[in-house]
C-alpha cells in the first residue's frame, strides 16, 4: 500500500515540478518582456503584472507541496533529536496530526473564498478570481494526502530513528549530512610517489 502511494505522490510532485518550471518561464517572459516594451517602445502588456502575480502564488504553493513530500521544510530538531525513540514517534505523530488540522483549515477557507469569488472577474484579464483562491484548495488537498500517508506510515510501518526526525535546522546542515552519507573518496597524497627499495646493501668489512 505504501509503495503504491509513494509512486502516485512521486508522479504527482514530478508533474508539479514540471508545471512550476513552465509557470516560472512564463513569468520571466511576461516580466522581462514588459520591461523591454516599456523602456524601448513606450508600451507594455497590461496583463503582465496580474498574470505574473497569480502564477507566483500558484508556483509558491506547488513548491510547498513538493517540499512537503520530500520533507524539505526547515524546522527545529534540537529537542526531538535528543529524545528516545518513543518520544520521537509521539512528537512526530502530534506534529503530523496538527499539520493535518491546519491543512484542513486552509482547504476549508480557500474553498469558501473560491466559491464566493468564482463569479468575480479580475480587473485586467477578466478571469475568475476563484482561480486565484483555488491554489489554496490545491495546497490543502495535496498536503492532507501527503500528511495522511506519512501519518499511517509512522503508525503502522517500521521507521528508523532518522526518519522520525523529519526536519533540519538549516539547509547547510542537511547538505553536509547528505554529503557525509555519500561515497567516501580515498585520500591520496599530492606529493610525488617514491618507490621504496627494501633491499639493503651488504655491509662491507
Amino acid at each position: 500500500m505504501f509503495e503504491f502511494a509513494d509512486r502516485v505522490l512521486r508522479g504527482y510532485t514530478r508533474a508539479l515540478d514540471m508545471l512550476g518550471g513552465l509557470f516560472l518561464a512564463v513569468m520571466v517572459v511576461l516580466v522581462f518582456g514588459n520591461v523591454v516594451l516599456r523602456y524601448a517602445f513606450n508600451s507594455g502588456l497590461t496583463m503582465s503584472e496580474e498574470v505574473s502575480r497569480w502564477l507566483f502564488v500558484w508556483l509558491t504553493f506547488m513548491g510547498a507541496v513538493v517540499a512537503l513530500r520530500e520533507h524539505g521544510h526547515l524546522g527545529t530538531d534540537a529537542l526531538v533529536s535528543r529524545l528516545p525513540r518513543t518520544g520521537k514517534k509521539i512528537c512526530l505523530v502530534l506534529a503530523q496530526v496538527s499539520m493535518l488540522y491546519v491543512s484542513w483549515l486552509l482547504l476549508k477557507g480557500s474553498w469558501v473564498q473560491a466559491e464566493i469569488n468564482w463569479d468575480t472577474e479580475a480587473p485586467v484579464t477578466g478571469a475568475s478570481v476563484g482561480i486565484f483562491y483555488a491554489s489554496g484548495v490545491m495546497l490543502g488537498v495535496s498536503s492532507m494526502a501527503i500528511l495522511l500517508r506519512d501519518l499511517l506510515r509512522t503508525l503502522f510501518a517500521s521507521t528508523s530513528d532518522q526518519e522520525l526526525v523529519m526536519v533540519q535546522e538549516s539547509e547547510e546542515v542537511a547538505a553536509l549530512e547528505q554529503r557525509n552519507l555519500g561515497d567516501v573518496a580515498p585520500h591520496f597524497s599530492h606529493g610525488p610517489v617514491v618507490a621504496k627499495d627494501d633491499s639493503t646493501p651488504a655491509n662491507k668489512p
